[in-house]
């Protein structure tokens, strides 16, 4: 099983209680595969101490951080696609430099970032 980077809704799903988000959390933890989770992602979602949820999902996650040669990497991704989401592309980042697919609720605008980064990633919707 190859490492996975969750996306911002990945993250919401799981703080409003998700069964199908927490059932692949919990292959993932157990398997001893934390997922991965870029800084970014977290500080788009974080918006109180009281979101419960979401701070039991990071627990069993690995959140990493974002560097600057990160942010040049991602800043090339949206210049390449002409788009402007940073969290976006700080996942489709992490996922290219940890040789991770991509876990997301919404695989839009990450597909097209993976398609221009021309690398073998997969991403699964849930």
């Amino acid at each position: 099983m190859k490492p996975i980077v969750y996306d911002a809704s990945i993250l919401v799903a799981a703080d409003r209680n998700n069964r199908r988000v927490w059932a692949e959390h919990q292959v993932r933890t157990k398997a001893g595969l934390p997922p991965l989770v870029p800084a970014p992602v977290v500080a788009q979602v974080s918006r109180a101490a009281t979101q419960a949820n979401l701070r039991r999902l990071l627990r069993g996650c690995e959140v990493v951080p974002f560097d600057e040669a990160d942010a040049h990497s991602a800043g090339a991704l949206l210049a390449a696609t002409d788009t402007t989401d940073v969290v976006d592309a700080a996942v489709v980042t992490l996922a290219i430099k940890r040789g991770a697919n991509v876990l997301t609720g919404d695989g839009g605008d990450i597909r097209l970032l993976v398609a221009t980064s021309g690398a073998p990633l997969v991403v699964y919707d849930v």
